[in-house]
Parts: C-alpha cells; structure tokens; sequence
C-alpha cells in the first residue's frame, strides 16, 4: 500500500511539473496586414516547442466568443491593426482580463481598437505614425527585469519606430528610443517602445512596439525579448 501510494504522489507530482501553459496568438487585421505575420506565427509557434508552452493561432475574432478563454494563460494580440472586435468579442476578452487573464501586445497591436478606450488603457498607448524602416539606438530603462536582461544598455537594430499618443502616465517602462539616432521620432525625450503594467484582477498587460519586420523573427535578441516577455506574462 505505501509503494501505490509513493507511486502515485510520484506521479502527480511528474503531472504538475510538466503542465503545459496555453497561449493563445490572435492576429486579425482590418486595414494594414503585415507581411511578417506568417514569420512570426512560425517563430512564436517555435518559442512554444522551445519553452515548453502549447500555442493557437486565430485569425478570427469569433474564437473569443466560441471558446473558452480561460483555457489560456496568456493572450498575444500579434500585428492586430483597425476595429477587429465587436461588442460581443470585447465582453468576452475584457470578461478574460478581469478574471486574472494577461495579454501581451505586439507592434501594432497598438493600431487596432481606437475607439475602444479600455483596450487603449490595457495595451497603455496608441499608434501615431512611423517613419521609413531605419536604424536606431534602443536604451534599456530596466536592465535587471527578466524581459530584457540579456539585452546591452544601448541596443541598435533595424526596424519600423512607432511614435505614440495617448501614453499612460503610469507604464514601468522597459526599453525607450534615442530619437537623435533616427529621423522621424515624434515623443521627444520620454519615447518608451516597450513597456508592462499589472492589471487591476491580478493578470499583466505587457507591449513591445519592436517587430515590424519579416527580419525580427530571426533574430536571436528579439526572439529573446518575446520569450521572456511570454514567460514575465504568465508568471505568478
């Protein structure tokens, strides 16, 4: 009897270490669809092989309502652009987030739902516009916290610079923009390009503007960036 029972803790607790975190990968455009979105399904796809977390991947904005959110440990809004949810599916997303749900926005996931104020507060800025595709100096505001610690102090690479309006006053800020290394920069001295905050039921909302290009998605720091901005996300 006691070797069942050391058995079978043994093997509950192999099941609880090996339990796979679920993360859901929406990508639905209405207007501008960015030609790197199959590159980086593939790469986030290939991140969950990697760090042992399951990955689904829609198009459509009726899986929000014809599936049961809270299956998912974290949600990506990945290269989201214009009004893609109706009132049913943002119920039932803002419904994910209040019941301790995280969300994870990529580059422009700051371009979708202007007209919904919540979800501006939730990715904690929006889209204003962009110059040509450059070269600039990236500096990290937080060099000790998980999402960008493998990163030097000054990071220059390739990409598309989103400005921003509408900035929350009270973003932890990761990674912000020496808008003297380009041309085009429009926020000034405080121009954050990365960021997180926690939400109000318990769950994270974290945001990079980096990954425009179909390039980002082989490029061993930025896949770095995702994975751990995945792993700080669902993190208790």
């Amino acid at each position: 009897m006691r070797l069942i029972l050391v058995l079978s803790f043994s093997l509950l607790l192999s099941s609880s270490l090996t339990s796979q975190e679920n993360v859901l990968v929406f990508c639905e455009t209405d207007g501008f669809v960015h030609d790197s979105i199959d590159a980086g399904t593939q790469a986030l796809q290939q991140l969950g092989r990697e760090d042992g977390f399951s990955t689904t991947v829609s198009r459509d904005s009726r899986f929000l309502v014809e599936n049961e959110l809270n299956q998912f440990d974290l949600i990506i809004f990945f290269q989201t652009t214009g009004d893609v949810l109706n009132s049913e599916e943002q119920m039932e997303f803002q419904n994910y987030m209040d019941n301790g749900g995280n969300f994870f926005g990529i580059h422009s996931a700051a371009d979708t739902e202007y007209n919904w104020s919540w979800y501006g507060d939730l990715v904690g800025a929006y889209f204003d516009g962009h110059p040509e595709i450059q070269q600039a100096e990236i500096v990290v505001k937080m060099p000790d916290h998980i999402t960008v610690g493998h990163l030097p102090r000054k990071w220059e690479r390739t990409d598309e610079w989103y400005n921003y309006k509408d900035i929350n006053k009270g973003l932890n800020v990761l990674l912000t923009l020496n808008e003297d290394s380009y041309n085009g920069g429009k926020n000034g001295d405080f121009h954050p390009i990365a960021w997180y905050q926690n939400y109000m039921a318990g769950g994270k909302s974290v945001y990079t503007g980096l990954g425009h290009t179909i390039e980002s998605y082989s490029e061993p720091d930025f896949l770095e960036h995702l994975s751990r901005c995945i792993k700080f996300a669902m993190a208790d």
